[in-house]
């Protein structure tokens, strides 16, 4: 069972990131105390700095950041300290290349960006444990630092790693895990194509090959690899700040990155989580958001859930403020008006305390100089500045909020061997990616709050019951503990559902010489016969349930009966396997499992969540129209219900009861105006 997080805020706050080092001395007490005027408390610094303490190599100087946390100090700011490990600096770099990770091809990524280096590298972890030591030793003790970010947003840009580097770790990596090459021959199958290996410097991480293909157990250890190397990395810093950092300070790192155990490294290394969330990548200039089926900017409430999932109670450590874009490209549109409250809202409605908007002001500088913050270049106050005022002002009114826990009506499971298989396997990624956001739009649509649940070696069946159903999508990878865990939960009068190509694959990722779903065989009592990908060459293939014709989308599993308690639903009704089993329900205990031989689509999902008893579970307190999101945070009794607009026009509501409006204080009831982008909070 996961612990509980080490830190949450104890109310509701607002940051910005700031960069003393991009402006003006002069600057400095004018901006701490225009954005105390405007609710903002805090700031994080210092994360791409590392020249600014240490310019050459060994010469460190504190000078600049003392003067600055001076002004911070006279002017009660809070700070959020920044490792400056993202951003080696330029003689660190060539004085060092074995520091930088490469291309497949072994092409080195030279100085003049970011994230450019490898965690494996022993100098650069020696140099990176000495300057995080320097800073922790010199700054933790500090009266206004109040937490300190890890690196900056760990496996962004790149989340494969390529160097020499880690060629020799990941080697150790290896050893450590199979002992003996018989053993890692076995796991990665390398009898095909006369792979075997019979020394260890014969392995590497993966390289260019012919077609640019890879062994995929290869890849799935990669993988694995590429985890464990940067919660290493994330870990060891941690450490260092821990022995330095006062009691009540926190340690935490910002982003939700692939290749990476999310929810390991909150475990092990942090005290929170943070992300960054920037719902304007939407409307992109390369986007298409009038056909756009993901629901434009409302779909970074599913990258929260994912949040959510790894901290109950987060923080947002970048909120966009402005548009986006770099000199060389995601150029969007700036915010419309309302749009920046909108998006702080939606972090709050999903469990957030703690709100930063990046930046405080538009860089002059550098590739970001797109990338706009709260004040413009011209450093006056301005409409985004206003909207900030006014998400001060609606956080002061829903303070209560603070800690509340989002309430859900069934999870959404995974786990990270899936996650991982799935990018790796072009047959597992179509229909994982796919199933994963139709079933976030059907939750959006039809108003059923759902959580993210990820599946972890330690999970007990205590933590899966208090969800009614768990929708399992696609767990190709199965184990015998991840199933004693799911069967207990059923048992106990939970409902699973299980999709296509369930239970394919043992854990090194080789297909099973057993029927599907595999290891769940025995608990659902169903078996697949025959399987295929829907051709494009034919019609969608739906199945009629109860008298519905329900759709079955990418991938039909052809099903059967294997036991006394299991009965079909539905079956198909087009294809060669028309009139053969598409669904089969098969009672366990108090409990149920429900095999889908299709994947998942926001038409048979609403579907699976009507039939299961758990959509719209507050319809009887609220109605609104598809446009509209609801979410319900809850605490000591009282229900804190969201609404909010993310359309461009008014949309009108209907309180079923009556409500308080946390900002008026008005008591409403009955059909309610909800303004453009607008978002209302009732107790």
């Amino acid at each position: 069972m996961r612990k509980e997080q080490n830190f949450k805020w104890d109310t509701l706050s607002l940051g910005t990131c700031y960069y003393p080092e991009h402006w003006n001395r002069s600057l400095w007490r004018e901006d701490l105390q225009r954005m105390k005027a405007n609710g903002i408390f805090t700031i994080r610094i210092a994360e791409f700095a590392w020249s600014k303490i240490e310019p050459g190599e060994g010469e460190f100087t504190f000078d600049f950041f003392d003067a600055f946390l001076d002004v911070a100090e006279e002017e009660q700011m809070q700070v959020i300290w920044g490792t400056p490990t993202a951003t080696p600096p330029v003689w660190l770099t060539e004085k060092y290349p074995e520091v930088l990770n490469c291309r497949k091809d072994g092409v080195l990524y030279r100085h003049g960006m970011r994230r450019h280096y490898n965690y494996n590298s022993p100098k650069y972890q020696e140099l990176s444990a000495r300057i995080v030591e320097k800073v922790a030793e010199h700054y933790a003790k500090r009266p206004c630092i109040v937490g300190w970010q890890i690196d900056n947003e760990i496996n962004c840009e790149m989340d494969e790693f390529y160097s020499e580097s880690d060629t020799l770790a990941f080697r150790v990596f290896l050893k450590d895990k199979y002992q003996t090459l018989d053993a890692l021959n076995e796991a990665w199958g390398t009898i095909v194509w006369n792979q075997t290996y019979s020394a260890w410097e014969e392995i590497y991480v993966p390289r260019t090959t012919l077609s640019d293909e890879t062994n995929p157990h290869q890849a799935l250890d990669y993988s694995r690899f590429v985890s464990e190397s940067a919660i290493r990395f994330c870990k060891m810093q941690s450490d260092i700040v821990r022995r330095y950092i006062k009691p009540g300070d926190f340690i935490t790192t910002n982003g939700l990155f692939a290749n990476l155990d999310n929810h390991r490294m909150e475990d092990e290394c942090l005290d929170v989580y943070t992300y960054d969330s920037y719902p304007n990548f939407a409307y992109c200039l390369d986007a298409d958001p009038k056909h756009n089926r993901m629901l434009k900017d409302r779909k970074w409430s599913m990258n929260l859930t994912e949040v959510r999932s790894v901290c109950r109670h987060f923080g947002i450590m970048e909120q966009q403020s402005g548009a986006n874009g770099w000199n060389t490209r995601m150029e969007a549109p700036a915010p419309k008006p309302g749009q920046l409250m909108l998006w702080a809202m939606q972090s709050i409605a999903h469990g957030a305390d703690y709100v930063s908007f990046f930046r405080w002001r538009t860089a002059t500088v550098g590739t970001e100089i797109y990338w706009h913050g709260i004040l413009d270049y011209d450093n006056r106050d301005n409409r985004k500045l206003a909207e900030v005022h006014q998400v001060w002002d609606r956080i002061k009114a829903i303070v209560p909020v603070t800690g509340a826990d989002y309430k859900a009506a069934f999870a959404l499971v995974r786990d990270y061997d899936n996650v991982w298989g799935a990018r790796l396997d072009v047959w597992h990624g179509a229909f994982e990616d796919s199933s994963v956001k139709e079933i976030f739009v059907a939750a959006q649509e039809s108003h059923t709050p759902y959580d993210v649940f990820y599946l972890k070696d330690n999970t007990e069946p205590a933590e899966l019951q208090k969800y009614p159903v768990l929708i399992y999508p696609h767990a190709l990878i199965l184990t015998q503990k991840r199933v004693d865990v799911l069967k207990a939960y059923v048992k106990a009068g939970g409902t699973l559902i299980i999709g296509a190509r369930t239970g394919q694959k043992d854990i090194d990722g080789h297909c099973v010489m057993a029927p599907m779903p595999g290891l769940l065989k025995q608990v659902s009592q169903s078996d697949v016969q025959e399987f295929t990908f829907h051709s494009p060459e034919d019609d969608p293939v739906s199945m009629d349930w109860g008298g519905q014709q329900v759709e079955t989308g990418l991938f039909h599993d052809i099903l059967a009966e294997d036991g006394a308690d299991a009965k079909v639903l539905a079956n198909y009704t087009s294809g060669y396997f028309a009139g053969r089993p598409a669904l089969i329900e098969t009672a366990v205990g108090a409990g149920r499992v429900l095999h889908f031989g299709g994947t998942f689509t926001r038409e048979n999902t609403r579907a699976f969540l009507n039939y299961t008893g758990v959509m719209e579970p507050f319809a009887d307190q609220i109605t609104v129209p598809a446009a509209c999101e609801i979410a319900l945070r809850e605490k000591e009794g009282k229900q804190y219900l969201f609404v909010l607009n993310y359309t461009d026009h008014p949309q009108t509501i209907i309180l079923q009861e009556e409500k308080t409006d946390l900002e008026t204080g008005d008591r409403v009831s009955g059909e309610v105006k909800l303004q453009a982008y607008g978002t209302k909070v009732y107790v």
